[in-house]
């Protein structure tokens, strides 16, 4: 293998706990960049972006995390992980833009649906994943031969 294929994001199967940790974080400094920006009074922040935020940063760790998983080792310890992972985040998130708004995710309008969206389609991406992964291996194990030829030319 070269090194680039060592070092590549796609070989490395990322801990998904340290991911969500990396994408609370992400999302913490958004949202305080958007209360500077407000009381800077340069552009007029509304009062859900804390929970658009989060939602955007939930988006974000689905599709990353689904990606990661391809590489993993060992499927069922990081699916668990992955899961815990992602319940974590959708309720720091939650806490963290409910703290910053003031608002709950009912007053907030659609954001309850938009967080039931988002994790359903968390599900449909790491199995979707999954599968992919299963066929690859499937088809790395399977010994291909060559198709035997045949002579169709007829026969006197």
């Amino acid at each position: 293998m070269s090194d680039y294929e060592e070092n590549s994001l796609y070989t490395k199967a990322y801990n998904p706990i340290l991911l969500a940790g990396v994408i609370f974080g992400a999302h913490i400094l958004v949202v305080m960049g958007s209360i500077l920006v407000r009381l800077s009074g340069l552009v007029e922040v509304g009062q859900r972006f804390p929970w658009l935020s989060a939602a955007s940063f939930l988006l974000f760790f689905a599709v990353f995390n689904s990606i990661f998983s391809l590489s993993s080792k060992n499927a069922g310890q990081y699916w668990s992980r992955s899961i815990a992972s992602f319940a974590g985040l959708a309720i720091a998130n939650g806490l963290a833009a409910w703290l910053f708004s003031a608002l709950t995710i009912n007053q907030a309008g659609s954001f309850r649906w938009i967080y039931v969206v988002v994790t359903f389609g968390y599900l449909v991406f790491m199995s979707i994943m999954n599968m992919i992964k299963r066929i690859v291996e499937f088809a790395q194990r399977e010994e291909w031969n060559q198709p035997r030829i045949r002579n169709w030319k007829k026969r006197s």
